[in-house]
């Protein structure tokens, strides 16, 4: 058993009581999206008919992992300093791989429903696979426009881990999971999809031209706004839906459900800063000019060891949820995060430029990776195993699969 697992060993303890709370526990969604419900609904009805009955939900989930999976493959080997240009073929090779995610994302529901599998350990499966999707769709992302490993491109990789946080944050306190007209399962897939396969018609490059060689700028905006890089304004456009839509309405949200249960808003709030001293950890951590994460390009192993991590942030707080338990503040898997702005910002700067930073920096970056991978996945086998033996259920296999009419 990981050491990590031992020191959280009273927070991971899955009682009886916690158990129990599970036949309790009733899925509730709202998705507001015109979209989803009229457009996308038909399309993933029929992809779910042609499932075989005996394929379970969780096993339809995992592909689509292992889609993404595919994808950062191929980064490693054909644009691995996150710029390119690659083939063509590579950018629609993301596009069809981040749709099919998302396809087996909204199908692995519904073969629930059709074989009368549906658990709470499918949502806990589910969300926990989109927690570890979150930076590596980001990061496939940020191959496809090439913005390489820059302070933009680690933004692009890591921003849907902030908002994922506050949506199983809300989810918590509401009870329900909410998405809105616009949201980003639904017409954030399809945008990023879209800007993939114009990566493939035109190349990453695209993206790194100013404004004014796109599109004839209109007069009333400064002239300086005519060298504005397109890759620039699709920064900030997800920078503003972050921040002024989709984290205020999850704030106002929960302040709601609260209120509705004449409960103190305020003390949540202590919930959530964990998760923002992390944030501020790693921009601190990247943000040092004696880091090499961004400077000599480890960004793709950073992604791929911070979903571990932000995977158990999240999975944490939906096995909080679906257990009724209090919500979980600690999670061991970010004290590396914790700690690295004061070895690669602090140390540096009392003591001067040290030469061995850097070799030091990577060591402790593949150290940080194989903890959390094997952290992660012990975790994951232990409460899979616990839910599987209470509920009498297999978690990737169907028993007595029955077609629901």
């Amino acid at each position: 058993m990981p050491l990590g697992i031992k020191l959280e060993k009273k927070a991971e303890l899955i009682d009886n009581t916690a158990l129990a709370n599970l036949k309790l526990y009733k899925y509730s969604s709202v998705d507001k999206s015109f979209i989803s419900n009229h457009i996308l609904r038909h399309y993933w009805n029929a992809a779910a008919e042609l499932m075989p009955l005996w394929l379970a939900p969780n096993v339809i989930t995992l592909i689509g992992l292992m889609f993404i999976y595919a994808n950062v493959l191929c980064i490693l080997i054909y644009v691995p300093d996150l710029v390119g240009p690659g083939p063509s073929w590579l950018y629609y090779s993301f596009a069809a791989g981040l749709w099919m995610y998302s396809t087996m994302d909204n199908v692995d529901g519904k073969q629930a429903r059709r074989t009368g599998s549906s658990s709470p350990l499918g949502e806990l499966f589910d969300h926990g696979i989109d927690s570890l999707n979150c930076t590596l769709g980001g990061l496939i992302e940020t191959a496809c426009m090439g913005l390489g490993p820059t302070p933009a491109g680690a933004f692009i990789t890591l921003v849907s881990c902030l908002a994922m946080f506050f949506s199983t944050w809300e989810t918590y306190h509401t009870h329900t999971l909410y998405l809105g007209y616009i949201n980003g399962p639904t017409e954030g897939i399809i945008i990023a999809c879209l800007l993939m396969i114009v990566s493939g018609i035109f190349g990453p490059q695209i993206w790194q031209l100013n404004l004014d060689e796109i599109i004839e700028v209109p007069s009333f905006l400064p002239e300086s706004a005519a060298f504005i890089r397109v890759s620039d304004i699709f920064v900030l456009v997800v920078a503003s839906a972050f921040f002024f839509a989709h984290l205020p309405f999850c704030v106002y949200n929960v302040y709601q459900a609260r209120a509705s249960k004449g409960k103190s808003f305020y003390p949540v709030l202590l919930e959530i800063v964990p998760f923002v001293w992390a944030s501020v950890s790693v921009f601190v951590w990247l943000g040092s000019e004696y880091s090499d994460v961004l400077y000599k390009n480890h960004l793709v192993l950073f992604a791929l060891t911070t979903s571990f991590a932000f995977g158990r942030v999240t999975t944490k707080i939906i096995l909080a949820h679906l257990t009724l338990q209090p919500f979980p503040y600690f999670t061991i898997l970010l004290v590396p995060i914790y700690i690295a702005p004061f070895l690669f910002w602090v140390l540096p700067r009392v003591f001067g430029v040290m030469t061995f930073v850097g070799k030091f920096e990577i060591m402790y970056l593949w150290a940080y990776f194989f903890f959390s991978a094997a952290y992660f996945l012990s975790w994951a086998r232990i409460v899979i195993n616990a839910i599987c033996d209470y509920l009498g259920i297999n978690c990737f296999t169907i028993k007595n699969p029955t077609k629901n009419k």
